[in-house]
């Protein structure tokens, strides 16, 4: 029998590679951006065409590469970080494993252009597939110029695999972020189709945050800072009254490396608990300088997971850290004993408060026609007043002859009084005893209470009723029919959105003083990809840049979807943004369903909110009406029930 184990080509080999450190165009510019910054760029500028599907260009100004390394390190494993197994523990570098140019190459069309800075002439190189092309020498600028093409050009399922482009360009402007961030001492550009999204200069972390997320976070931020042995903290959180419901801003970073750390974040967060409500994050911006021997990057090849030597103890200093940051600016609740210039409050006196009291003729009959009125005999010891008109007491019992004892007449006495409604009343039928709200709901009538075999499988409109300003109950066929109001009503919304023409607009409804939002650049990137399905919807945006120096956009909402209603139209429009860069999907199909889901949960009543009986029965009807009235677009159960055998088994 012949030997079957063999060695892998190296073409395989990378392209398995691949599959673990280029999962999409935002792999790429991380690690070749982080090439570049181990260079020592001070300058490094990236070019994206169609969300780096087409190209992804990385130009710096770092010390560049000669002919032979720059031929060599495209092979595995080949580096300049490390040299021996000890040196993983003095990591300085971003980069060490010698694997992202070849994975990248295995999966690319690669074009290279460097030049030492000592050199005369560079080197221009080509790289196919992980084929080599061509080598030859071309005059260029100092530094390195990396061009990749065509991304998984030889993996269509791969590439067919990759988001629309407006979600790509979610992914790399995150990853953009966070490279920004950790080297504020970078100047920085980021191009996407011809467009420039940011232009980043050299400055201190507070700098960079106002350049990337837009000047008017710089007054939600207070900065951190503490000094140990064990670890130096420093950076800015947010104030609690700022805290974000979606999307917050938050950034770890330990020794200029970004990196995801669960426990430290449950550490930041629990400074909050007090302070903001569960369902909103705080956003913060921190650094950890420490020990490179404590600890450990080599964990997974994003090497972004990292673990700590000295977990506990850090996580102590960093909660102590933030919370002494967030009572230093007075973010956090404390008591104040100094009374100066407090106002007075009065102090209760007793003996200065008199009881009320009554004076009651014993003697007074009503039912004696004989007996003095008893005007005047019943008054408060307060005021004096008399506590029943001498007038309304004469016409109440005028004509009357009615003596104690003698009562059968009794009813007389209320036949000059005024009905309160002007139509005459009916005799009263036994159905209508059913309808005092303080004993049961008016769906139930005297049918329904003998049989619920009677009533209709459709839901009686006249007898919805409403629970806790959350739910819509009515009685079915021998069932009894519970609705989610909400979900109810984004079904119903959504399925008017999804029917307007993707070329006509939706019902628009003008606005005199519009609000006017500040969009960071990856924001306004987003919105510039998804203009004409938000026009769709029935949004009018005029959007324009701040200055020419700065990156931040202004959005001004000039009209809003009619059926908005009372929602608020800035907060629709933001998360129709964040939704439509957190999506999934490829067709302008699913992109428009998204779009109309998010407006739809915006427009929606919240529970607890107050809705109209005459807009409740609405809701019903239009939910109803549609072909499948069970369930939210995103799979949300809408409707329940409760059968008769279940009502029974609870009496």
């Amino acid at each position: 029998m012949s030997d079957v184990i063999q060695l892998l080509p190296d073409s395989v080999a990378n392209q398995i590679a691949a599959g673990e450190v280029i999962q999409r165009p935002a792999s790429v510019i991380k690690e070749l951006v982080e090439n570049s910054i181990d260079a020592g760029a001070s300058q490094i500028k990236i070019i994206l065409r169609d969300a780096g599907k087409t190209l992804i260009q990385v130009v710096d100004n770092g010390s560049g590469m000669s002919d032979t390394d720059a031929r060599l390190a495209f092979e595995r494993h080949a580096t300049s970080k490390i040299r021996q197994a000890a040196d993983l523990f003095e990591l300085h570098t971003m980069g060490f494993r010698g694997e992202a140019l070849p994975s990248i190459a295995a999966v690319a069309q690669i074009d290279l252009l460097t030049m030492r800075r000592d050199c005369q002439i560079g080197s221009h190189l080509q790289i196919e597939g992980s084929k080599f092309i061509s080598q030859t020498p071309e005059a260029c600028q100092p530094g390195t110029n990396l061009a990749v093409k065509n991304l998984f050009f030889n993996f269509p399922a791969r590439r067919k695999f990759l988001k629309k482009d407006v979600i790509e360009l979610g992914h790399i402007t995150r990853e953009f972020e966070r490279l920004a961030l950790v080297n504020p001492q970078v100047e920085f550009e980021l191009w996407h189709n011809d467009v420039t999204l940011y232009q980043l200069l050299p400055g201190t972390l507070r700098e960079r945050i106002k350049g990337l997320f837009g000047k008017a976070i710089d007054k939600t931020i207070i900065p951190v800072a503490t000094e140990t042995p064990l670890v130096k903290i420093s950076g800015f959180v947010s104030l609690p009254e700022h805290a974000r419901k979606r999307n917050p801003q938050q950034f770890f970073f330990v020794n200029g490396r970004n990196m995801r750390h669960p426990y430290f974040h449950k550490a930041v967060v629990s400074c909050y608990e007090s302070l903001i409500s569960p369902e909103h994050q705080p956003n913060y911006f921190l650094n950890f300088e420490v020990d490179p021997q404590s600890i450990d990057v080599n964990i997974h090849p994003t090497k972004s997971e990292i673990k700590f030597e000295n977990e506990q103890p850090i996580w102590q200093i960093l909660a102590a850290a933030v919370r002494e940051a967030l009572g230093k600016f007075n973010a956090a609740p404390t008591i104040d004993f100094d009374t100066e210039d407090a106002p007075e409050i009065p102090v209760f006196n007793p003996e200065a408060v008199t009881n009320p009291g009554l004076e009651i003729d014993s003697d007074y009959n009503p039912f004696d026609v004989g007996t003095p009125s008893p005007h005047g005999t019943a008054k408060s010891k307060n005021d004096g007043q008399s506590t029943l008109g001498a007038s309304a007491m004469n016409s109440a019992f005028a004509g009357t002859n009615i003596r104690a004892g003698h009562l059968n007449d009794w009813d007389r006495l209320y036949n000059d009084f005024q009905t309160v409604s002007s139509k005459p009343s009916a005799a009263p039928s036994p159905e209508s005893f059913l309808t005092d709200e303080t004993d049961l709901p008016a769906s139930i009538n005297a049918s329904a209470m003998n049989s619920f075999t009677e009533i209709d499988a459709m839901p009686h409109s006249g007898g919805l009723q409403q629970l806790a300003n959350r739910y819509l109950v009515t009685p079915g066929n021998d069932t009894l029919i519970i609705i989610d109001r909400y979900r109810a009503q984004v079904k119903v919304l959504f399925e008017r959105f999804i029917k307007l023409s993707g070329n006509s607009l939706g019902e628009s409804q003008q606005v005199m003083f519009g609000d006017v939002l500040e969009l960071s650049p990856a924001r306004h990137a987003i919105l510039e990809q998804i203009s004409e399905d938000v026009r769709t919807l029935g949004y009018d945006l005029e959007i324009t840049r701040q200055d020419e120096q700065s990156n931040s956009f202004t959005c001004e909402i000039k009209a809003i979807p009619a059926v908005l209603g009372n929602a608020d139209p800035s907060e629709a429009l933001l998360k129709i943004i964040d939704d439509a860069e957190d999506g999934t999907g490829d067709t302008h199909a699913q992109m428009r369903r998204r779009l109309a889901l998010s407006l739809a949960k915006s427009a929606a009543l919240k529970a607890g909110q107050v809705m109209p009986a005459a807009e409740a029965e609405q809701l019903l009807a239009d939910l109803f009406a549609l072909p499948d009235p069970n369930y939210t677009p995103d799979n949300n159960l809408i409707i329940t029930t409760i059968t008769i055998a279940e009502l029974n088994r609870r009496f």
